[in-house]
């Protein structure tokens, strides 16, 4: 069964991208050898056709991809609908600020701790946007783990919109996953740093 989508990143060098299928779901990767040798360079935008096979992890790829036409530009750059916001999605931030208030009432907390989840939030929307551009134009990607780090640090609430908004990695399991595991880490991170018992060590 052959299937259409939109080749939405490319690494010439290393010779594979992701497609994100015309009928949604997860984005697919796909190695230059599963071009026909005779359709020419992919280029992001180009739209293409293709059978998904299962590779040796138990991923889904793309083989047999052939080119529906030639890349158009307008393709690429065609603005995209947010992605639906799950309940975790929806409810992880405001849980958090529920939470921040309740330990600030609880133990206190210092003004500055607010302020450091707000800038670093607005750093992470800027490094995801920055990747989402690079993924579409074909340019050096930022890695996941920097995308993790910065979430872990306290700016997992800026990734999480650009995730949404942007729709960048917002459909990768293995990333959203580990990505859940780094909200968790920094939420009990933040209670067990202003807990009693962190003070006393502290002294």
């Amino acid at each position: 069964m052959r299937f259409n989508g939109t080749l939405t990143s490319w690494d010439s060098e290393r010779g594979f991208g992701f497609i994100e299928p015309t009928q949604g779901g997860q984005e697919l990767f796909v190695h230059i050898k599963a071009f026909n040798a005779r359709s020419g360079r992919p280029a992001v935008g180009q739209l293409l056709t293709f059978e998904v096979e299962l590779g040796p992890k138990g991923k889904k790829g793309a083989k047999a991809v052939e080119f529906l036409r030639a890349p158009r530009v307008s393709v690429a750059l065609r603005p995209k609908a947010p992605a639906q916001w799950g309940f975790a999605a929806r409810l992880a931030i405001p849980a958090f600020v529920l939470l921040y208030v309740a330990v600030a009432v609880a133990w206190t907390v210092r003004w500055q701790v607010g302020a450091v989840y707000g800038a670093l939030s607005l750093v992470t929307w800027m490094v995801y946007a920055f990747d989402k551009s690079a993924a579409v134009a074909g340019r050096w990607r930022t890695s996941e783990q920097m995308l993790l780090l910065l979430g872990l640090a306290g700016g997992w609430p800026g990734g999480l919109i650009a995730q949404q908004v942007l729709r960048h990695k917002s459909s990768k399991a293995s990333f959203r996953a580990a990505f859940w595991g780094t909200v968790l880490v920094n939420a009990a991170g933040f209670v067990l740093l202003h807990s009693p018992a962190a003070a006393g060590l502290l002294k």
